[in-house]
C-alpha cells in the first residue's frame, strides 16, 4: 500500500505544474488510465474470445442436441471445441479480475485518511458524497463536484444501455435445462446494471470514486472500439 502511494504521489508532484491544488485528483486519473492500459491486451483476447464464441456458436448447438442426455460427454466435447478454436471461457473475466486490487487498495488506502488535504476542486478527496451534502448541500461547491461525476456516470451508463439494447445478447440456454430461468432473467437485468455505479460513486470516497468514473468510461470506449464490428444480435455461449 505505500508503494501504491508513493507512485500516486509521485505522480502528483509531476503533474503539480499543470493542475496545481488537483494535481493528485489528476494522478488518480492517470493512474487509472495506466492499469487499464496495462490490462488492454487481456480486454483484447476477451474479445476475441467473444467473437469465437458467436461464431461457435451453432457449433455449440449441435452439440447440445447431440449430447442432450448425457451431460458429462457434453461437456468434455464443449472443451475440446474450445481447445480446438483456442477459445477461453475464462478470458472475459481476467480484465475485471485484475483491475480488482487496483480498486481495492486504493479504496483502503483512501479510506486511511491517507489523502487528507488533497482535494478536487472544493471537494476533499478522502470525503463522500454524505460529506459533501453536509456541507453546502447538493449545489454546494462540493456537492457540483459530484454533480458533474453523476453526470459523466449517467452518460457513460445510458450509452452503454442503448447499446446493449441495439446488441441483446441471447444466452444459449435451451427452454427446459437447468439454470434456464435464470439465465434468461439475467440476460433481461444485465443493461441496466452500468446504472449501479451511481450509487458506488456516492457510497465510496472521492478518490475512489474517481477510479470508478475514469475506469467505467474506458470500459464502454473500449468495449464500443473493440466490438464494433460484432453483429447485431450476439449469442454468447456459456462454458
Amino acid at each position: 500500500m505505500n508503494v501504491f502511494a508513493s507512485l500516486v504521489e509521485r505522480l502528483a508532484d509531476l503533474l503539480k505544474p499543470l493542475f496545481a491544488t488537483t494535481a493528485t485528483a489528476a494522478a488518480i486519473v492517470l493512474f487509472t488510465l495506466l492499469v487499464r492500459l496495462a490490462i488492454h491486451p487481456l480486454s483484447r483476447a476477451a474479445a476475441r474470445g467473444q467473437k469465437a464464441r458467436t461464431r461457435l456458436a451453432p457449433q455449440l448447438a449441435e452439440l447440445r442436441k447431440k449430447h442432450a442426455k448425457n451431460p458429462e460427454r457434453l461437456q468434455k466435447a464443449i472443451m475440446e471445441l474450445h481447445a480446438k478454436e483456442k477459445v477461453s471461457p475464462l478470458a472475459g473475466c481476467l480484465p475485471s479480475l485484475l483491475q480488482a486490487p487496483a480498486f481495492f487498495l486504493m479504496f483502503h488506502l483512501f479510506s486511511s485518511g491517507r489523502m487528507t488535504g488533497h482535494a478536487l476542486f472544493a471537494a476533499p478527496l478522502g470525503d463522500h458524497y454524505a460529506d459533501a451534502l453536509a456541507h453546502g448541500g447538493v449545489f454546494g461547491p462540493a456537492g457540483l463536484v459530484y454533480l458533474v461525476l453523476f453526470a459523466i456516470v449517467g452518460c457513460v451508463a445510458t450509452y452503454n444501455y442503448l447499446r446493449a439494447k441495439r446488441q441483446p445478447v441471447a444466452v444459449a440456454v435451451e427452454p427446459g435445462q437447468p439454470g434456464a430461468g435464470v439465465a434468461a432473467g439475467l440476460a433481461r437485468f444485465m443493461p441496466l446494471l452500468s446504472f449501479a455505479t451511481l450509487i458506488s460513486v456516492a457510497v465510496v470516497p472521492l478518490a475512489a470514486a474517481l477510479y470508478i468514473v475514469t475506469s467505467t468510461t474506458w470500459t464502454a470506449v473500449e468495449r464500443a472500439f473493440l466490438y464494433r464490428d460484432m453483429p447485431q444480435a450476439a449469442l454468447v455461449t456459456p462454458a
